[in-house]
């Protein structure tokens, strides 16, 4: 599949994922432009189109967290991290509980919220979380399983 494919194929779901994990659209579509900005001098010669896709995913996720960094590097520079400002479109768009699941999940530790974002948000398989992630599939399943506790423990602190 040629580069200008997949970006057309994948980018809208690439960029709602790289939203997931930064909290905002426009750090999200600037990871999302880098990565295919990058792969357009040097794309890796894979021989399964799925490989591809699975690299580009594990390019963003990187992204993602190098974006990350830096905000945090940032923030202990200068001022507190705020939670992201959702858009006007974005705030009529979610629904409060929706809102609450991300705020707890934005909460969790990194390695937890990729893979539940990649699992559930993305529905990728325990395969295609690993690839993307680069850990074996039984990790997977634990930091998923792990993630899922801690956001059940988020969600009940957040209601009581």
């Amino acid at each position: 599949m040629p580069l200008a494919a997949l970006y057309r194929d994948h980018r809208n779901g690439l960029v709602r994922m790289a939203l997931l994990l930064v909290g905002d659209q426009a750090t999200a579509e600037d990871t999302v432009q880098d990565v295919f900005l990058r792969l357009q001098d040097r794309a890796p010669a894979l021989d399964d189109d799925t490989k591809l896709l699975a690299y580009v995913r594990s390019c963003v996720l990187n992204g993602c967290r190098m974006a990350l960094r830096r905000r945090r590097l940032a923030w202990t520079h200068t001022e507190p991290p705020r939670p992201p400002v959702w858009s006007a479109e974005s705030a009529v768009l979610l629904s409060e509980e929706r809102r609450e699941v991300l705020r707890a999940l934005r909460r969790l530790p990194r390695r937890q919220r990729e893979a539940l974002v990649l699992r559930y948000y993305l529905e990728l398989s325990d395969d295609e979380v690993s690839a993307a992630m680069g850990i074996r599939p039984g990790t997977v399943r634990s930091t998923i399983a792990r993630g899922l506790a801690a956001l059940e423990r988020e969600m009940g602190e957040e209601d009581g």
